[in-house]
């Protein structure tokens, strides 16, 4: 009997998970032929699965299960802890102080611009989704702009290294601020707002995580996988590699932070010379073992991400108003950073550089969808529906506006790519 209803329950799970995954291979193929990023197309076909009823299709059932929530957000996990792998805390150090100030007006700027957007649409809202919407608005996308580069074959150029370097503190800036910002949300939600010292404190509390955690991690790392490395059984490096995430990530929740900001931490600890021998001994590097578990994981959380998405919503030229106004403001706030670029390195293409947002902010305009405050999201249905347009609108933009500024600075000034 037990296992008949097992069998009866998982039904609707393999059948959804066989929906979700292919449209995702479908979406990300069409888009990779079109020259975008794969994302895009696993987004729209979110979009597409989530609004079967415009076909006459009735989903219900198939994709309510609590298992796909779950699933999606260990693929968010696995995501922060890869970004944070290919980006160890040496690099960020030696990009200076620039660096620190192109991501500080990176996310600034476009704060403030998404909370004016938002407040000048949305009166009735409350501050907190004001300010949340612009939260969106700071994410940059280190993947997105890698692969531009790595195309163009300049990821050593001084622009390149200005780029990664910022994009990945305005990562962690972009993480404090979503953990100060929920913390506010979850507060309010209890009844009990927060005044200046308790915002201080949610915002000093990440600060202090990744402070202390980071040196932590950088003693437990080498001494972990040289002992992981003893090991006769296979799979060690996987095993251990996921541990140390999930652990960094269970950390985060104890001290009331979102489990994303250890898993980034967790990945900006682990670097190559940690993982030579366990590396050498499983002839697979950390990357090459995570890759089958992301792409299982992270399509199914890109889909959900879609199916949230309301279609409709965009019959409202308001709706439509307020995302054409939010893309301009997303792309303004990332231009800014320009201003504060030295020369002679190329300002515009740093900006530009900053400007996709990608997966980090599908996954910010997510957790806006689970936090509630007095029985409404933070982010409705509608905000998130233009925010999530805002977010694939820089995506698709900035690869072919940032390949052209590059090139042009290459052959106008005969300097080599790889420079």
């Amino acid at each position: 009997m037990t296992t008949l209803l097992a069998v009866t329950g998982i039904g609707p799970v393999l059948l959804g998970l066989v929906v979700i995954l292919v449209a995702a291979k479908l979406g990300g193929e069409l888009a990779a032929r079109l020259g975008q990023p794969a994302v895009v197309g696993e987004i729209l076909a979110g979009i597409l699965l989530g609004n079967l009823a415009w076909a006459g299709i009735d989903k219900a059932g198939l994709f309510h299960a609590e298992v796909f929530d779950v699933l999606a957000e260990i693929g968010i996990l696995l995501l922060l802890f890869e970004i944070g792998v290919e980006a160890t805390v040496p690099q960020m150090l030696k990009t200076g102080i620039t660096a620190v100030l192109v991501a500080a007006v990176g996310i600034v700027v476009p704060v403030a611009l998404g909370t004016g957007v938002s407040m000048l649409f949305f009166p009735e809202s409350s501050a907190y989704a004001h300010v949340f919407v612009g939260a969106i608005l700071c994410a940059t996308s280190v993947g997105i702009t890698a692969r531009v580069l790595s195309e163009l074959n300049c990821t050593r150029s001084p622009e390149a290294r200005l780029i990664l370097g910022a994009a990945v503190i305005d990562d962690v800036l972009g993480l404090i601020l979503l953990a100060t910002v929920s913390g506010l949300v979850v507060a309010a939600g209890t009844g009990t707002p927060l005044g200046a010292l308790g915002v201080s404190w949610i915002a000093l509390k990440a600060i202090l995580f990744l402070v202390v955690s980071i040196p932590l991690g950088l003693w437990i790392a080498p001494r972990l996988f040289a002992c992981a490395a003893r090991f006769r059984t296979h799979g060690m490096l996987l095993a251990a590699s996921l541990a140390f995430c999930f652990l960094f990530a269970y950390l985060c929740t104890l001290v009331g932070l979102a489990p994303i900001v250890g898993a980034f931490a967790a990945g900006l600890v682990l670097e190559d010379r940690h993982l030579v021998d366990i590396s050498a001994k499983e002839r697979k590097s950390l990357s090459q073992q995570i890759e089958p578990l992301t792409s299982f994981l992270l399509p199914v959380f890109f889909v959900l991400i879609g199916m949230k998405v309301d279609v409709s919503s965009f019959a409202s030229p308001a709706v439509l108003g307020f995302a054409g106004v939010l893309v301009v403001a997303a792309v303004l706030g990332k231009l800014a950073c320009a201003l504060v670029v030295p020369r002679p390195l190329d300002g515009l293409a740093v900006g530009l550089g900053m400007i996709p947002r990608g997966e980090v902010g599908f996954i910010f305009a997510s957790i806006g969808t689970t936090l509630y405050l007095h029985g409404q999201a933070i982010v409705p249905p509608t905000v998130f529906a233009a925010a999530i347009l805002a977010v694939i609108l820089t995506t698709l933009a900035a690869p072919p506006l940032l390949s052209a500024r590059l090139r042009a600075t290459q052959s106008g000034n005969g300097r080599p790519p790889s420079e």
